[in-house]
């Protein structure tokens, strides 16, 4: 029988789980990125020993701590068996590797916790910044500093009411995967304020109010948008397809996990108007 993880489930699961994400960060900091190899995957996007480095330490731990849930991480897609009908992990283990690369400190570890296809709890790590978000949707969402293995106190966080009309809002933007569809979508915006930040750090953003949207109109995959999405829902915003629908996750059965277009709002009004 496949398992359902709950609101009451996955809070028990919070804290284990956010000091296995800052393992797997330390693991990536430890990585000398002046002398590490980078390959190329089929999609022409970087893999690094600090990816798969992150991987062994989340695939290890979670078999600890639930192996009964089945995972579905960005460096494990063959281990795959979607569609998945229950709960399931979703990982990323490195979000952000050209910001990585690039010698850059926005880089996150993503893990979240999907049930029913749709994220329940997530977490954002940014090692470099030793700052992770977190939430469990229905039961809030926290911000919390880390310094190595060490875990700071949690401050509780909320998305922003967007500016009215004619007044400055911000919306975060990719510096590696900029899109015409996105420009004009904020351009259609004139009070819109650019923002740019790498990885999954633009969820963050939203989630503690200093951002209000996050607009992708091309391409990615649910490992990259996961842990935001619950993130961010739990903290009072919203993440839906270009024209304010449901995402699912998970049940896609062509192996590709792809996510055409999406739009996080921290203000959920906003999305359906």
């Amino acid at each position: 029988m496949k398992r359902i993880i709950d609101g009451a489930a996955a809070s028990h699961l919070m804290e284990p789980l956010t000091a296995l994400v800052v393992k797997a960060g330390e693991a990536i900091l430890a990585v000398n990125r002046a002398a590490m190899r980078v390959d190329g995957k089929q999609d022409g996007s970087p893999v690094t020993e600090a990816d798969l480095a992150a991987d062994r330490i989340i695939a290890d731990g979670l078999a600890q701590l639930a192996g009964d849930i089945p995972t579905l991480s960005e460096e494990r897609t063959q281990l795959a068996s979607p569609p998945f009908r229950a709960s399931f992990f979703l990982i990323d283990p490195l979000d952000g590797t050209k910001e990585f690369v690039a010698g850059r400190d926005e880089f996150t570890v993503n893990l979240a916790l999907v049930t029913s296809g749709v994220p329940l709890l997530g977490i954002v790590s940014a090692p470099a910044l030793g700052l992770l978000w977190r939430g469990i949707v229905g039961r809030g969402a926290e911000r919390v500093g880390f310094d190595g293995a060490t875990i700071g106190a949690a401050e509780p966080i909320h998305t922003r009411k967007l500016p009215p009309l004619g007044e400055p809002w911000i919306a975060a933007v990719s510096r590696s995967h900029g899109d015409p569809r996105t420009e004009a979508f904020i351009d259609h915006r004139p009070s819109a304020v650019r923002k740019a930040v790498g990885s999954a750090v633009k969820f963050g953003r939203i989630a503690e109010g200093s951002a209000d949207i996050y607009p992708r109109f091309g391409p990615t995959c649910e490992w990259d948008v996961g842990a935001g999405y619950a993130v961010v829902t739990a903290a009072g915003g919203s993440v839906t397809d270009g024209k304010g629908g449901v995402l699912r996750f998970g049940e896609r059965h062509d192996g590709g996990f792809i996510i055409p277009e999406f739009i996080a709002w921290g203000d959920p009004q906003a999305a359906r108007l």
